[in-house]
């Protein structure tokens, strides 16, 4: 009787733990990021986060790939497709219809759609695009905040509000109102946005070439290991200059407006 009684405890222990392993593993393949081994490990350098394995949609093959997915955002859509329910007027009971497949649609697709040519609206190529248009808009944030506080002692966060009372910049009155800048810039910005969007080659949106970029870094006959490496840092900067002005935007709301020159001074005041 012991005997058998000991059997059946091991057998549900193993069962047990069976079933805890396979719900585990489930949930890291929906969420993307695995804690592995160091042995493991050893073989996924250059990730985001020490011992963990790279999501399987994520190969490292975009600049700036670290695997960095926790939530599984990017994780390939499955499509399932549910069968006809019962209909049957005379029978007692109708029974639902069940899961006839799952499939995962083709990815990246691109169809001849401006504005909208990714089949994937959560899909990864579109995240790259908006991550890197991001990143560059923050960049040239970043360094208009130092030039133009250093330039002027007139904080970021107040420019909008000295505008609208006649500022000078660098020596110079501006000569244009509010409305003449909004419309400036609904031209610029509006133009390089639809120029951009009429592009239907993803690489061409995002590296377009010519006047943007004059210095032909990412020319296709320059040497590829190059052009990943230069397209690489440039998303790194990017990643980083998100966080600053995050950073900008939080002092300036705590600190009743001050720019980051005055909050790097309240900083070093503090210590």
């Amino acid at each position: 009787f012991c005997s058998s009684s000991a059997n059946k405890m091991q057998f549900l222990a193993k069962n047990a733990a069976s079933r805890a392993t396979s719900r585990s593993s489930v949930l890291t393949r929906a969420r993307g990021t695995q804690r592995v081994g160091a042995a493991v490990a050893a073989g996924n350098e250059g990730l985001w986060l020490p011992a963990v394995q790279r999501p399987e949609w994520l190969d490292g093959s975009l600049p700036g790939d670290r695997g960095f997915d926790p939530l599984g955002l990017s994780r390939p859509n499955e499509l399932v497709q549910i069968g006809v329910d019962d209909n049957d007027i005379n029978a007692q009971k109708n029974l639902k219809g069940g899961v006839d497949s799952v499939f995962t649609p083709e990815r990246d697709v691109v169809e001849p759609t401006p504005f909208a040519p990714y089949s994937e609206v959560f899909g990864l190529q579109r995240f790259r695009e908006n991550e890197l248009i991001h990143g560059r808009w923050a960049m040239l944030a970043c360094l208009g905040v130092f030039v133009a506080e250093g330039t002027t002692g007139v904080s970021w966060y107040d420019a909008g509000k000295v505008e609208l009372d006649g500022a000078v910049y660098a020596g110079f009155s501006l000569p244009f109102n509010m409305t003449q800048l909004l419309w400036i810039e609904a031209v610029l910005v509006g133009g390089a946005e639809v120029y951009r969007n009429s592009q239907l080659d993803p690489e061409t949106r995002l590296y377009p070439g010519g006047a943007f970029d004059p210095l032909n870094f990412a020319s296709p006959e320059q040497d590829p290991e190059k052009v990943f490496k230069l397209k690489t840092a440039e998303i790194k900067h990017g990643r980083l200059a998100m966080v600053a002005f995050l950073g900008f935007a939080t002092q300036a709301f705590y600190n009743d407006g001050a720019g980051a020159f005055a909050s790097a001074i309240r900083f070093t005041d503090a210590l």
